[in-house]
């Protein structure tokens, strides 16, 4: 149980990189050897390394790896690792899992098994690689069996790092990953916290307005650092949308050290600064 009084941040947006049950799957070398050139790191940690790292300095997170099995064709990390890790460490981490929604009833069928017998809290979306929009009725059958349960979907925005640079981006489209495309979701299942995740470049405004029309809607800062958030982002996140911004930082790819001491710098009002490291994931987490 996570000692809400006691960590002094969650953060919600954490990979999952390296499997212990199984070998890594090179099958497309390409989106590796780019990915680490982008993101000038091919530092992949395993689960309980993570988790040790975030008890170290006191914080918790919440980790899931990424099923692109359909539009990638490299096989996944297992949900059940991340969500047996997760158990194993229930001091710090929280289990989101990812179920490529081009699995339809059976990744449903999967989804309600990590909800029912694994603990799992939520569940992680990326259109762009996982290669369809995010209001496509073919996704409906994973997200309704979320929705019995109330958990938190995320869903990456804007820009990739995933497929940047490789020929023709790896045939991955970024417009899945335009936030306005998550306003049909959010009216669909509006019991659901839907959270965009990062700064969403080139559509930080559609990803305010969606976060501003829809209550349901959170926006994670996960993927930049603050120091290069755009101006819009801070001045809502001080303001109208001040409860429903979350700490996040796409580790391992960004360290929560770099991001705390640039978030010191970056413009946030010292009473929002509470809000968005810890108070209100623990609202959306549901962990009081």
């Amino acid at each position: 149980m996570i000692d809400i009084q006691k960590i002094t941040a969650i953060d919600v947006h954490t990979h999952a990189e390296v499997s212990c049950c199984q070998p890594h799957d090179d099958y497309r070398s390409e989106f590796d050897v780019a990915f680490a050139k982008y993101f000038k790191s091919d530092k992949r940690p395993t689960m309980q390394e993570t988790a040790d790292f975030y008890r170290d300095i006191n914080m918790a997170l919440v980790m899931f790896t990424i099923d692109s099995e359909h539009e990638v064709g490299k096989k996944r990390i297992p949900n059940i690792e991340v969500a047996e890790c997760a158990l194993k460490n229930d001091d710090v981490m929280i289990a989101f899992a990812s179920i490529d929604p081009h699995k339809g009833r059976m990744g449903a069928r999967e989804a309600r098994d990590l909800i029912e017998n694994y603990g799992v809290k939520g569940f992680k979306f990326h259109p762009t690689v996982q290669g369809f929009y995010p209001y496509d009725k073919m996704a409906y059958h994973l997200y309704e069996v979320i929705a019995e349960y109330k958990l938190p979907m995320l869903f990456h925005s804007g820009h990739s790092g995933f497929g940047s640079g490789v020929r023709g981006g790896g045939g991955l489209r970024l417009e899945y990953s335009n936030p306005m495309h998550l306003d049909d979701v959010a009216i669909d299942f509006p019991d659901c916290p839907i959270i965009i995740a990062h700064p969403s470049w080139p559509w930080q405004d559609e990803a305010l307005s969606v976060a501003m029309h829809k209550p349901n809607v959170y926006i994670d800062l996960s993927g930049w650092s603050p120091k290069y958030f755009p101006k819009q982002l801070i001045q809502y996140a001080n303001t109208m949308l001040k409860n429903r911004m979350l700490f996040g930082t796409d580790f391992p790819l960004i360290t929560p050290e770099r991001w705390m001491k640039d978030f010191e710098e970056a413009g946030f009002k010292d009473e929002v600064k509470p809000l968005i490291l810890k108070e209100n994931a623990i609202k959306m987490l549901g962990l009081k």
